[in-house]
Parts: structure tokens; C-alpha cells; sequence
């Protein structure tokens, strides 16, 4: 698996060219998340870069409250995303950011698994903005196999979390992105 830090901000770069090519009239576009439209999608992304620094500088959600809640993209999406996601990245290589204590809303978790499940959160949602928009769906390969190899084992915690759809039939020979896609619930 490749360094997680370099995954996260990889999963992001790709996540901000597909948000580049969103057009003014998709913003309400229905995304492959059934609960989110684009703007919803981006908006759940960029709160997630919000919290990163917080989280993995030790602070709790009751320390934070609710300064994230609601819509963080303001008139400009795209600068709201850049900005949270340079923050966000910034924190995943802060000295110490790997073996500190993220307090997360199910529990305590060490920074590189929440680091990891960022990754992988970015990465489908950059499938969810490009199908929505019709943007390259192609993931990059390195990141499909590491989060593939990472969710493997992390599957059966988001099933019985309910946060991922349910697992979609695929043909036997269908490629590692594909297969990683139906086990997150989406339809490629």
C-alpha cells in the first residue's frame, strides 16, 4: 500500500479536477450518493477537509461544535474545496499526524486509519462527482488497489454502520475498480 498521506492528497487532486469541470446548471444534479445532489457531495467533502486539522491535532467534536455545520462552500465551491483541501492535506503530514488520536463520533481511531478512511471517502466520492457530471470515471489504478486492499477488512464495520449502499451484483471477471465501486454500493 502506498504512504496513506500521499494516497489522501493524490485522492483529493483527483476529486478537485472532476470538480473543475462542474458546469453552473449541475450543481443540483442528483449524485450517485442517493442523499446528495453535487453541491451536497462537495459540501460533505469540504466539511470533511474542515475537520481534518482539528481532529488530528487531538481536539473532539464537543471542542469543535457545530463551526462546520451547514453549508461551508459559501458563493465559490471550488475555491471553498481548494482551500479546505490544502488545509487538510497540511495536517496528513504534520509531525505526528500518523500516530495521533483522532476522537471520532464512534470512537477513538488512530490518525492513519482516519487518515485512511479520508482516502478512501475521497476517492468514491470522485467516482460519485464524475459520474454526476459526467466526468472521467476512471480512477487512478494505485488508489483503487490501496483502498480496495484497505476495505477488504474495513467492509464489514461501514455494513453494519449502515453508510454504504448495498453490495451490487458485478460479472466474476470485472476489473478491481469496478468490484471496489459495488462493495461501496455504487452501480458502475
Amino acid at each position: 500500500m502506498i504512504d496513506i498521506r500521499d494516497a489522501y492528497r493524490r485522492a483529493l487532486d483527483g476529486f478537485g479536477d472532476r470538480l473543475h469541470l462542474v458546469r453552473p446548471g449541475q450543481w443540483d444534479l442528483p449524485t450517485p450518493c442517493v442523499d446528495w445532489d453535487v453541491r451536497g457531495l462537495v459540501n460533505h467533502l469540504v466539511t470533511e477537509n474542515l475537520w481534518a486539522p482539528e481532529l488530528l491535532s487531538g481536539r473532539t467534536a464537543a471542542e469543535v461544535g457545530d463551526a462546520f455545520e451547514g453549508d461551508v462552500l459559501g458563493d465559490d465551491p471550488v475555491k471553498a474545496f481548494e482551500a479546505s483541501a490544502q488545509g487538510a492535506v497540511q495536517a496528513v503530514y504534520a509531525e505526528g499526524a500518523l500516530t495521533s488520536v483522532a476522537h471520532l463520533s464512534f470512537g477513538d481511531v488512530p490518525g492513519e486509519e482516519y487518515i485512511t478512511e479520508l482516502f478512501a471517502d475521497a476517492l468514491i466520492h470522485t467516482w460519485d462527482l464524475a459520474r454526476a457530471v459526467g466526468g472521467p470515471e476512471r480512477l487512478d489504478p494505485d488508489l483503487v488497489a490501496s483502498c480496495a486492499e484497505w476495505f477488504a477488512k474495513a467492509w464489514d464495520g461501514y455494513r453494519e454502520a449502515g453508510v454504504i449502499g448495498d453490495e451490487r451484483d458485478i460479472p466474476a471477471d470485472a476489473d478491481q475498480q469496478t468490484k471496489l465501486l459495488a462493495a461501496w454500493g455504487r452501480t458502475p
